[in-house]
Formats: C-alpha cells, structure tokens, sequence
C-alpha cells in the first residue's frame, strides 16, 4: 500500500490489486490541477480523475476522500532529508538547507504549498495533516541539529534554538520566494548557514 509518508496513513477502501503507474498518475494530476492554481475547495475528484485518464472508482478504491489525496500529494512534494554528517552543525546545516533549496527551486512545489498554506480557515484539519507530514520532519531535524551545537559547544549555550530555527529558514526563503527581485547564488545554503553561525557561535 502507497502511503507517501503520511503522519496518519490515508484512509483507502480495500480493493483490487493496486497500480503505481495509476497512483502515480493521480498523484500528479493533483498536483498540476493546483499547480495550475486550481483551489483544494475547487478540486474535485472528477476533475483529477479526468486529468490522469482513470475512473472515479479507481481514486475511490485508493483513497477514501478528496483530503487524504491532497495530503498525499502533497507529501511527495517534501523527499526524505538526507542523512545529516554529524561532523559539525555546519555541515549538517548544509545539507538542511541544500536539500530545502532544492525544494523550493520547483515552481510546481512553491504553488502547491502556497495554495495548501493559504485555505488554513477553510480546511484547517488538512492544512494541519499537510504541516504534520511537510514542515514538522524538518522542524524536528533542524532543531536536533541545533540543539546538538549548544549541547557540544559549537553553539552559544544561550541559543534561543526557536529563533534561530526561524532566522536558518526564514533567510531561506527570503531570497527562494522572490528569485526574481533576489539574485539566488548557487551556494546559498552554504552562504546563508556561515552567515547565521557568525552570529550563533559559542565564542
């Protein structure tokens, strides 16, 4: 069964054997309908069946609801982090933010999570599960990070780790949201983690 790492697992009705070429299909339906800026109040399953040349019962017999495909979707926008060295918070910053930079690179995935974040009122419970499944990973693995640095020394032992976990992200998208207004240096996760550890250093 595909779940693409959902917090809770989609609810599917059982059913024929399934087909990852027919998942795969749906699943990126999905995401060039509201990458096309359709709305998740406005996507429909008829829609998305009709955009991956499958049948309503198809989507139905691999997901119970229009939420628990969204949520999937959309998990498969956020990979896996690669492993972190451990060698240094330098190091393991780098890979956090190479790998976020890479992210947000894709304009398809910038749209879709724009679209997701900005309906919060009106599907709270699935822009809940998408933050569950997208943003909270990360959160956990930069705080540990972070953490690590203060806890061996590499880190001021008075870190606000909240604040820095803010300030390593936010310089992120600060230039990856207006690449058009920002020149976008090809090292910029290895520009903005010296940066923001010239000033997070234990002295």
């Amino acid at each position: 069964m595909t779940t693409y790492g959902t917090a809770e697992g989609a609810v599917r009705a059982a059913g024929r054997p399934r087909s990852a070429k027919a998942e795969k299909a749906i699943i990126d339906a999905v995401l060039d309908l509201m990458g096309d800026g359709i709305a998740i109040s406005e996507l429909t399953i008829e829609a998305v069946a009709a955009r991956a040349g499958v049948g309503k019962t198809t989507i139905y017999r691999r997901w119970s609801n229009k939420e628990d495909l969204v949520v999937d979707a959309m998990a498969t926008l956020k990979a896996p982090l690669p492993p972190m060295p451990g060698t240094s918070v330098r190091d393991d910053l780098h890979v956090y933010l190479g790998a976020i930079q890479r992210e947000v690179e894709d304009p398809r995935a910038r749209c879709v999570m724009a679209i997701a974040m900005g309906e919060s009122e009106r599907h709270p419970r699935l822009v809940q599960r998408v933050r569950e499944v997208t943003i909270a990973p990360r959160r956990k693995a930069l705080r540990a990070v972070l953490a690590r640095g203060v806890a061996n020394g590499e880190l001021r032992h008075d870190l606000n780790i909240e604040i820095a976990m803010a300030a390593v992200v936010g310089a992120m998208m600060w230039y990856m949201k207006w690449p058009d207004v920002h020149e976008v240096p090809g090292d910029l996760a290895a520009l903005v983690a010296d940066e923001l550890l010239a000033g997070m250093r234990a002295a």
